[in-house]
């Protein structure tokens, strides 16, 4: 294994794109995802990065790249179509110590982003360090199929729940096994089957009567439609 796997908090941190086309605009996307401050640095610009730039959501600089934009940055990424303009990214992000990725070059990169499977807070990296990424999407697809809306609806329960024991002076080593009660009795598979009486039924008898869903995140319907729409 090549490449040392990590999650990076970015929150609030500046994060500057090179590159305004489609390939730039996707990691844009990510970026304010994970709601970094992004800067993006390119003559032309995809429109829905003109939009971002509109609603105050990015920094753009339609020009081209100089090295004193990557002052005060945490991360680089080049997105450019530029051999040369990739590499001089690359040693100046080196030269500052800065985490940078160059897209679809490897060997331009000190840290590579992964194929992911998202839903909500379950997040899957799928990584073939560089070596096929075909592959990885091929893994990721499979992976997509396997992992549906319910996952990322069950962690959000398990957050709102957490909270709530925490709020009642339940000391944290008690909730343990209360989760692993919730994982094993099958509330995974009633939230697929939006049963939301018998995932409440199963809640109750397992943490008692105030663990509701509807209380705790909403209706269950609404929560997966938005998680299969988004």
């Amino acid at each position: 294994m090549r490449y040392y796997p990590a999650m990076l908090d970015i929150a609030d941190k500046k994060c500057v794109v090179i590159g305004g086309g489609a390939v730039g605009a996707r990691k844009v996307k990510t970026l304010l995802e994970c709601c970094a401050k992004v800067s993006v640095i390119s003559p032309q610009a995809h429109a829905s990065l003109d939009a971002l730039a509109d609603q105050g959501k990015i920094t753009l600089h339609l020009r081209g790249y100089e090295s004193n934009d990557l002052d005060g940055a945490f991360l680089v990424i080049g997105a450019t179509d530029d051999e040369d303009l990739n590499a001089r990214i690359s040693q100046d992000a080196n030269q500052r110590n800065l985490l940078c990725n160059i897209a679809d070059r490897p060997a331009a990169c000190n840290f590579i982003l992964p194929s992911i499977v998202k839903q909500k807070d379950l997040v899957i990296a799928i990584s073939t360090c560089g070596q096929s990424p075909a592959f990885a999407k091929k893994v990721r697809q499979d992976l997509q199929c396997q992992f549906g809306a319910e996952y990322g609806v069950f962690l959000e329960l398990m957050g709102a729940v957490r909270k709530k024991l925490l709020a009642q002076a339940h000391a944290p080593e008690e909730h343990k096994p209360l989760f692993n009660q919730l994982i094993t009795g099958g509330l995974l598979d009633l939230l697929a089957a939006r049963d939301e009486q018998g995932a409440d039924d199963l809640i109750e008898r397992i943490l008692g009567p105030g663990y509701s869903i509807r209380e705790m995140i909403g209706d269950l319907e609404a929560q997966l439609t938005c998680t299969e729409d988004g």
